[in-house]
């Protein structure tokens, strides 16, 4: 049986919601609320799930275009919806939340890669996020 660190976990959790709001187009509150009545978190999970899952969709555009510089021959919407959802997710990371080191963040998505995604997906996902840390963060 895989244990989990809680951030791990809520990495796992904030990915499945952006999958489902992808594939559904439903709210991303509303899939949140969903999932958190039947599994009940702790409140640092929780606000961590939200921060990631909306924090991604409410900056979708931008993070798209970010991720579009550093894929070559790639069109987003041609992406695994998975990988697209991981890049953007660790992107979100890597952009915003500062006090998450750089390297947690591409590791953490590249086992979410592993684990979801298909045999390319964590070359791919590392690749990309290994571009955007590099270029976009200046790598610190």
């Amino acid at each position: 049986m895989l244990i989990m660190r809680p951030r791990s976990k809520a990495r796992e959790i904030a990915l499945c919601i952006l999958y489902q709001r992808e594939v559904t187009h439903k709210d991303c509150n509303d899939l949140l609320s969903k999932f958190l009545e039947g599994n009940s978190q702790k409140k640092e999970m929780v606000e961590f799930i939200s921060q990631l899952a909306t924090g991604v969709v409410e900056n979708l555009s931008f993070l798209d275009s970010v991720i579009k510089k550093y894929v070559r021959n790639w069109e987003i919407n041609r992406m695994a919806i998975i990988d697209r959802n991981i890049i953007r997710m660790a992107s979100f990371e890597l952009i915003f939340l500062k006090n998450i080191p750089p390297k947690v963040s591409i590791n953490e998505a590249i086992e979410l890669a592993k684990r979801f995604g298909d045999i390319d997906s964590p070359r791919f996902v590392n690749g990309v996020l290994d571009k955007i840390y590099k270029i976009e963060r200046g790598a610190e």
